[in-house]
């Protein structure tokens, strides 16, 4: 959802306190944000009975859709009000497998974020410290011409 008023930081900071949606994405991968800050977000995820593979273990696809979410709205951290932005690239390293039933935080900071490219990078551990998964992501920055 495209906020015409909010800046990308807003927006976030909104969701932190409840006066914004979280998006709908956070029903299917259950994940609520905690921390916003510019260039930089803070989720916590669960993975659960609904996101496991025919072997019994948590799928990728989970791990994947957190590092989307999380490095996407870092990037949306960097943007003013009406900017859009989508992500063109994202790379995951699966470093264990996850538990399921499990609070994990999902950390993204910004390394860059030009006119037309916004790049970011993640991490997902658990609340010991342990690293789960390291991804990167570049996102298309949509301007209005």
């Amino acid at each position: 959802m495209l906020n015409e008023k909010l800046s990308g930081l807003e927006l976030m900071k909104a969701m932190v306190t409840g006066d914004f949606p979280h998006p709908s994405m956070a029903d299917v991968v259950p994940m609520k944000i905690i921390s916003a800050e510019y260039g930089k977000v803070i989720f916590e995820a669960m993975a659960d009975e609904r996101h496991l593979n025919p072997l019994g273990g948590v799928h990728g696809g989970f791990f994947a859709t957190v590092m989307d979410l999380v490095t996407g709205c870092a990037v949306h951290t960097t943007l003013e009000p009406n900017i859009g932005y989508g992500t063109i690239d994202l790379h995951v390293k699966m470093l264990k497998a996850i538990p399921k039933n499990t609070r994990l935080i999902a950390e993204s900071r910004v390394i860059q974020s030009g006119y037309s490219l916004g790049i970011s990078e993640g991490s997902l551990r658990d609340e010991k410290g342990n690293l789960y998964a390291h991804s990167t992501a570049t996102c298309m920055i949509y301007r209005d011409k």
